[in-house]
């Protein structure tokens, strides 16, 4: 689950093969009128309008879900802030319910079936579960470092510099899952670095020597965490993409067995860093409308994103992509007012609009496409 800021983050932004193929069925229906491609015209419009609300929902998604991070973190309140590490863990007991939810869906909403299905899959099967572990930490390290970068980078600038994931996840993919790669796809990831780098050109600015020393170290821890976050979902990604290959379980009850795991992986990380204010505060402590937001947005992201990337192509998700940098840039600007965009700023972020479109596109049907799962 970009993020989007993300979320495993989602979150974004990546799902597996099991989604895309169930996007590329066609519906038949001898009654209806076959246009030339042998689709049917209602079914083809349909699809349509389902592939412009799926871009839809993918921008609100993912611009939301950054711009209110990105507010929480810099809003004055009176009393004490609320934790990034609780607001993680407050995320994966909500992400963990809506799954169990998406289960007992699908068992025809028989508690015993799902019940029988939950022991089957993960208690009499402890190997299997535990290789979940590994993603499971990673992906949790991941979303408290999206809080460390926007609390140190405005919308804009995390947004753009977070679409090194899909460089990470690319070189994770080609040396774990030994996939190729073609010849638009290394130059878009070569466009991708190359815009990264002039976004994070330092520009001069009117502020004093000291406020300009407070600056760039701030920006540099959240570059710091952004380049660590993206390494790390590439690496989960592909791990995780690994592991659904090797087994046909349904992808809601490995995000059960992923959620679980994140649940106690952050639960401790939340005790060892912020044990002294839990104990002191309690752990909603500083909680508000707009953290709850925040954590709804990160827990439910990447199920919506699930739900609705069936319908939506490659260049589509590529396309939300670029109007959620658009949109974050513009409401950073007039609304938060914590961004000064540069020609530099501008000029990096269309090679990274670029470069996503260039990677998304796939000449042959039998080009790889990079993936992840993990919601």
């Amino acid at each position: 689950m970009l993020p989007s800021g993300n979320t495993r983050p989602m979150t974004e932004e990546c799902l597996s093969s099991d989604f895309q193929d169930a996007g590329n069925m066609k519906l038949t229906h001898p009654l209806l009128v076959n246009t030339e491609e042998g689709l049917p015209k209602m079914v083809s419009s349909h699809s349509s309008r389902l592939k412009y609300l799926s871009l839809g929902v993918l921008v609100l998604q993912t611009t939301s879900l950054v711009l209110t991070m990105r507010y929480s973190r810099t809003l004055k309140e009176d009393g004490p802030r609320y934790l990034a590490s609780s607001a993680v863990v407050s995320a994966e007991v909500l992400k963990i319910f809506a799954c169990t939810c998406l289960v007992f869906m699908e068992n025809n909403f028989s508690l015993r079936a799902m019940n029988l299905l939950l022991k089957e899959e993960i208690v009499k099967k402890p190997v299997e579960t535990m290789k979940l572990a590994v993603p499971a930490g990673i992906y949790t390290l991941q979303n408290n470092l999206l809080y460390v970068a926007l609390s140190n980078l405005d919308a804009a600038t995390y947004q753009v510099t977070y679409q090194l994931k899909i460089l990470t996840t690319a070189l994770f993919s080609v040396s774990m899952l030994g996939k190729k790669l073609g010849l638009n796809q290394w130059l878009s990831l070569l466009l991708l670095m190359a815009g990264v780098a002039l976004v994070q050109w330092p520009a001069d600015s009117g502020e004093d020597v000291e406020q300009k020393i407070v600056t760039a170290g701030s920006q540099f821890v959240g570059l710091i965490a952004v380049l660590m976050a993206c390494v790390s979902s590439g690496f989960a990604g592909v791990y995780f993409e690994r592991i659904l290959k090797e087994t046909k379980q349904s992808v809601w009850v490995r995000n059960i067995q992923l959620g679980v795991f994140s649940f106690v992986f952050g639960f401790i990380g939340m005790m060892a860093y912020d044990g002294h204010s839990v104990m002191k505060s309690g752990m909603f402590q500083g909680y508000s409308a707009i953290t709850c937001t925040v954590i709804l947005l990160q827990a439910l992201g990447g199920l919506v994103i699930a739900v609705v990337i069936k319908y939506a192509d490659n260049i589509l998700k590529g396309f939300a992509t670029s109007l959620s940098i658009i949109f974050s840039t513009l409401i950073s600007y007039f609304l938060l007012r914590d961004f000064n965009p540069t020609g530099l700023f501008f000029f990096g972020a269309v090679l990274v609009i670029a470069a996503t479109f260039l990677y998304s596109y796939q000449g042959k049907p039998a080009s790889s496409s990079i993936s992840s799962t993990k919601v």
